[in-house]
This record gives structure tokens, sequence and C-alpha cells, in this order.
């Protein structure tokens, strides 16, 4: 017996992890620190955004250059997604996260300064690289604490971060700019950054599942880690990558993120440009769709526990449940192209802006339903891999269908018209092919066979 497998059979009845496990205080103090890492990973994505004017000007940039900044964001955002992922359950979750806000505080700190387009580039392909596996880290934490019923809200809570990083950073942080510049808003951030690593490591350093797997059995009073539900799988990762299910996540994934990254890098900027609206109240308005989206994915991972529980499938709770919200993000953005200027395109672009984080608590939730321990931060990883070309391609795209129409109002809806058609093609595909049970039958009779291939290969061996 290894030492995890005595850890885990030595776990108390009060204290089990997994389906019926009673949730205790401590995974809801972890969880509300997950939610304020992944509300600075929003906050610092939002920054640069909100800043946008001010950067256009200071280095004189057009709007295909300023997409460009954008974009580079992403261009490592999946080599870390899979690199460091793969890392994580080496050196425990405690690690990971502490050393993930370092470096994310590193890669800020040169912006804080007047800077140069090179560096404000090579600045945000760092923090892409190192920001790409947070959800990997995020989610595998959620899927190690929380039973299935309960996995998607608990999931939903810190995905809420995506939204609650801009929310609250939006105000702030477009105060911050207008008194001072947007070099000091990532002053703000740094320090922010600093705060988090200091309780983080305070509030875990006892916290049982933070650290390498069975790297020492539970003291008394003290919860073991948790057992793996899927601990009868025996399959190799590129198994589980030709899946349908997996296809499934990275098409539901890239359609959200489409939304994420449109978002982040240029919601501000068509608010400015597209609409009309002052710096000071883009500020205000740009808080409507992250505070809508709070709402939405709560209300998501709410409604996909309750389906699991009245006896629907997990295709039906994970895949299209998530299918049909970001249906209805892509049709609100289509919608939001053909209208003109005033209270219902405002309405229609937070409706649009409002559902990406779905995709990743809601439908991430149904890859927990058949996915092994071990294999999850590859899986995640090579998931976010996948999705993170969306944030290569999106922005910088969008940068120069602006640059090319004759004004900035024609180009935004040129090239989100185009975006919301691709959001609800990638939805409906997505959602067909996410189907967790099946998914699950598939990789016990490949265990299967490997098992008996290996019995006759022992048997031939033997004689």
């Amino acid at each position: 017996m290894s030492a995890h497998t005595a850890q885990e059979a030595t776990a108390g009845a009060g204290q089990e992890r997994g389906p019926g496990r009673t949730v205790s205080p401590r995974d809801w103090w972890v969880i509300g620190l997950l939610l304020a890492f992944f509300t600075l990973n929003f906050a610092d994505k939002a920054a640069i955004g909100l800043a946008a004017p001010d950067v256009e000007r200071e280095l004189g940039l057009d709007a295909g250059q300023y997409g460009l900044v954008s974009s580079s964001f992403f261009w490592l955002f999946a080599v870390g997604a899979v690199v460091l992922a793969l890392l994580f359950r080496r050196i425990g979750w405690r690690w990971s996260a502490a050393l993930l806000m370092l470096a994310w505080v590193a890669s800020m700190a040169p912006l804080t300064v007047p800077t140069t387009l090179t560096v404000l580039i090579v600045s945000r392909m760092v923090l892409g690289f190192f920001e790409g596996p947070a959800h990997v880290l995020c989610q595998s934490i959620v899927a190690d604490r929380f039973a299935p019923e309960r996995r998607a809200f608990a999931g939903a809570v810190v995905n809420a971060g995506s939204s609650l990083g801009p929310l609250a950073a939006a105000p702030v942080l477009t105060w911050v700019i207008l008194t001072w510049s947007w070099h000091a808003a990532f002053l703000v951030l740094v320090g922010a950054g600093l705060a988090w690593v200091v309780v983080w490591w305070l509030v875990t350093r006892r916290e049982p599942g933070m650290g390498r797997p069975g790297t020492a059995p539970p003291r008394a009073g003290r919860a073991a880690e948790p057992a793996d539900p899927h601990g009868d799988i025996e399959v190799s990762l590129p198994a589980l990558l030709r899946l349908g299910s997996f296809w499934g996540l990275a098409l539901l994934s890239f359609a959200g993120y489409l939304i994420t990254s449109l978002k982040v890098a240029w919601l501000p900027s068509f608010l400015h440009d597209g609409m009309g609206y002052s710096q000071q109240t883009v500020g205000v308005l740009v808080t409507l769709p992250y505070g809508l989206a709070v709402v939405v994915l709560l209300a998501a991972g709410w409604l996909s526990g309750r389906l699991l529980r009245a006896g629907r499938t997990a295709r039906a709770a994970r895949g299209f449940l998530t299918a049909g919200f970001l249906c209805f993000a892509g049709l609100a953005m289509i919608a939001f192209t053909r209208v003109p200027p005033g209270g219902l395109q405002l309405a229609l672009v937070v409706g649009a802006f409002s559902i990406n984080s779905v995709a990743f608590s809601v439908a991430f939730a149904g890859a927990a339903d058949f996915l092994p321990r071990r294999h999850r931060p590859g899986f995640f990883g090579c998931i976010i891999a996948v999705y993170s070309v969306a944030g290569i391609v999106a922005p910088w795209a969008l940068g120069l269908i602006v640059d090319a129409a004759s004004t900035p109002a024609r180009g935004y809806a040129d090239g989100f018209l185009v975006v919301g058609v691709a959001i609800c093609l990638f939805a409906v595909a997505g959602g067909l092919l996410l189907n967790p049970a099946r998914s699950r039958e598939v990789l016990l009779a490949g265990t299967a066979r490997r098992r008996a291939a290996a019995k006759a290969a022992e048997a031939e061996a033997a004689r």
C-alpha cells in the first residue's frame, strides 16, 4: 500500500472527502483565498484595457498595435498552462499558488514606471506564461475538496473572481489612472499581490491537501487528502485527449475565451470609441457585465448541481447547460451590432459579456466526473492550450478590423458580428461532444483492455 493510499485509508468518516462528505469551514477558507487569487488574476488583465487610451497616447500606438499588445499576453499562455501545470502535483498546491502570485508581481513591476513598447510586450508575455496554469490550479483544488454535486457551485465561486476582479478593479484603477497614471495602477496591483501571498502562506501552513500527495500521513485530528473517485481508471494522457469530451470542453472553453479576451482587451475601448462614452463613464459602465457575470456564474453552478441532484445526466447538467448560456451570449453579441446606440444596445452588450465564465466552472466540473486526479493538470493544461488561441487571435484581429473600417463604430460592429457567430457554432459543437458518463465508460473499457493485455503478457512470459 502506498503512503498516499494509506493516508486515504486512515481518514475518519466525518472527514472523508468525496461524494456525500460534509463541507467543512476550512474548505470555504481555501475557496475564499482562491476567489481572491482569481480576482487578482483578472484585475491585472483588466488593467491594460482600462489604461488603453493612456497607453496608446504615451507610446503612440494605433488600434492594431494595441491589439498586438493585448494579444501578446496569450503568446506563452498555453506553454505555461501545460508546462507549469505538470509541476503542480510535484510541489503541492500551497507552493504552486504562492510562486505563481510572486511571478505575477515580478512581471508587472516593470510597468510601474515609464516604459517602452518592447518592455510592455515582454512583460505581458511573461505575465501570460505564469497566469496560464492559474485555472488548472484552482479547479484541481476544487475537484479535490468537493463532491460532484457541490463541485460546480464551488468552482463557480472561485471563477467569480474573473468578474469580481475587474468589477472591483475598474472604478478603483480608473480613479488611480485618472488621478496619477496608468503606471500607478500596476503599482497597486503589485502591492495587492504581495499581500495575498502573505495571507495565503499563513492560512494554509497547516492545511491538509496543500502539499505533495503522499508525503506524510495526516496528524491526529486532521483530514486526509481526498481519495481519487476515478482511481480505477488506468489510461495514458493521450487516450484522454482522444475523447469527445476533451474536444467538447476545449470548444466550449474556446467560445468562452473569445468573450473573455475581448472583454478584457477591448470592452473599455469599445465603450469609449465605439459607443461614445467618456473614459470616466467607461470606468463605471465596464463594471456592469462583470457584476452580472457573478450572478450568472453562481446561478449556473447552482443550477448544474440541482440538475444532477434531480437525476439529470452530467451531459445535460454540464455540456448542454453551458452551451445554452454561451449561445445566448453569441446571439446577444450579434444583436448589439445590428441595433443603434442607446439603452437597448448597452443592455445587449452587458448580456453578451456576462456569460463567458460559465464555460470555466460548469463545463470544467464535467471533466472531474471522469478524470483521474493524476491527469488533471495535464488534461486541463491541454484544454487551456487550445482555448488560449482565442486570446491570441481575437484581440489582434479585432484591432486590425477596427483600423481597416471607415469608422471605429463600424469596425467594432463588423468584428463583434463575426465573433458572435463563432461563439454560437463552437458552443453547439462543444455541448454535443461533452458527455462525462460516456467518457468514463470508454476509459473503463480501455483500462480493462490494458489490464487484460498485461495479464496475457505475464502468462506468456511464465510459459
